[in-house]
């Protein structure tokens, strides 16, 4: 498959040591060749391949010299994209990076569409869809533990999976055509009902053992939606800072100080929260703290998880008691604050309110039981889990939407059987099944289920 030369600025823009500008194509070395001079006089076109060459990036047009670079030089198939690849490394400035860029671009690159070298990696088959999307989720992973799963799956262990259960579904719809086709052969083992129902239950088992991981997996990729709500002045912008470990919040003994949702990342044992804090909720005449209050009760509904936060120095008020009827049904923690202080508030209420979910009982202002809600959380969505370095997690939103789909085609496949219907009505189902499990990883359908029924029991001979 070929393909234009593409050029990209491949290091976050802004100052620094080194900046990369990359290139990919037929044409990279030659065009790098062409604003390349060496001390030495060598050419780019004739150095071997993974090898670094000092030397000056120079305008062929105007002779002046625009940067002094090293440069690598890698030739197909043994490259990220599997075609020839160069790139140049230059200091890390803004005007720099981007004269280089520019003049390569002059000298017959085209600028690389975002992604578009991922894209080609995927194209010429280097690596499947499933390993192309772990590539972002690797550059965006926010916690070790996300970067694993990242890492995983870039490494093709979910590919590997998926392709095992397309095997089991090809084997079992050839089959099938066997069966159909060719009756007279004895030696062929009959695709009874009964051995059908076998393997469409084996693939069900292990599409759901794969769904299983999905919410972890999502957690870990996406974050955890976290809404801290509760009255004015309770301690919320304080849990916040707390868990950051940073004064993002302003802090003061003033209701209503916090007028908008601050939104902030924070890592609590390997679980990524995108944590968010929220306007006190309360009536206000106050345009701007409403419009708050407003975003709070939105930041509410999409919330993952709610850290709703009590004063343990004031009784519980009708504002509080709303506030749990707003969070039923939810995943949601009870921090009770202000331990320091005198307790006016009825612990017994709060535990009936509660229904069994966590309560913690905090001094913000001493930072006492950070640790206890840490652990709370931690437990909350992966207690009992295994590390990700023992299992594979489904991380994407389209590949749990693909998976949930496959399975749906599965438990039609077994429903047919169940109720009597012809095998080769219930091969519609696995096919179905078949295709979408190949969506997940970018492989193509009809021509190469065809091929490979054929190749694998040499019906011709």
């Amino acid at each position: 498959m070929e393909f234009d030369t593409i050029a990209a600025i491949s290091t976050p823009m802004g100052e620094g040591a080194i900046a990369i500008v990359r290139l990919s194509g037929d044409e990279a070395i030659a065009i790098a060749d062409r604003v390349f001079k060496s001390p030495s006089g060598k050419r780019l076109k004739d150095v071997p391949s993974h090898t670094i060459h000092y030397g000056h990036i120079v305008d062929p047009n105007s002779g002046q010299t625009v940067e002094e670079a090293m440069v690598s030089v890698m030739r197909a198939p043994k490259t990220f994209t599997r075609e020839d690849v160069v790139e140049i490394n230059c200091h890390g400035g803004l005007v720099s990076v981007n004269r280089v860029l520019q003049l390569v671009l002059t000298n017959g690159a085209r600028l690389a569409e975002p992604g578009e070298f991922t894209k080609r990696a995927f194209l010429n088959g280097r690596i499947d869809l499933s390993q192309a999307e772990a590539v972002i989720d690797l550059i965006r992973a926010k916690t070790d533990r996300a970067m694993n799963v990242a890492l995983q799956q870039m490494e093709g262990r979910l590919s590997k999976r998926i392709r095992e259960l397309r095997q089991a579904i090809l084997e079992t719809l050839a089959h099938v055509e066997v069966n159909i086709d060719y009756p007279e052969y004895d030696d062929i083992e009959e695709m009874t009902p009964h051995l059908l129902m076998e393997k469409a239950q084996y693939v069900r088992e292990q599409i759901e053992k794969l769904l299983q991981t999905a919410q972890q997996g999502k957690i870990l990729r996406e974050g955890l939606a976290t809404v801290i709500i509760g009255r004015p002045n309770v301690g919320k912008s304080s849990l916040l800072n707390a868990l950051v470990h940073e004064n993002k919040a302003i802090v003061t003994d003033i209701p209503g100080t916090t007028r908008d949702v601050i939104e902030e990342y924070v890592n609590v044992r390997g679980v990524p929260l995108r944590l968010i804090d929220t306007a006190g909720i309360r009536e206000t005449e106050d345009i701007v703290e409403r419009i708050g209050v407003e975003r709070s009760w939105q930041m509410l509904k999409e919330a993952d998880l709610i850290l709703l936060v009590l004063n343990y120095h004031e009784p519980l008020t009708a504002e509080d008691e709303k506030l749990f009827d707003m969070v039923k049904g939810m995943d949601f923690i009870v921090i009770v604050n202000k331990t320091d202080l005198p307790q006016h508030i009825d612990m017994d209420r709060v535990k009936q309110l509660a229904g069994g979910r966590p309560i913690i009982t905090t001094s913000l202002l001493h930072e006492k039981g950070i640790e206890d809600l840490e652990t709370a959380i931690s437990n909350m969505f992966f207690s009992g889990a295994v590390e990700a370095g023992d299992l594979t997690y489904v991380s994407n939103s389209r590949h749990i939407a693909l998976l949930q789909q496959a399975k749906k085609a599965v438990e039609d496949a077994i429903s047919g059987i169940e109720s009597g219907m012809p095998v080769d009505l219930v091969q519609i189902d696995l096919t179905r099944a078949w295709e979408l499990l190949g969506e997940i990883i970018g492989d193509t359908v009809h021509e190469s289920l065809i091929d490979q029924l054929f190749s694998q029991f040499c019906l011709g001979k």
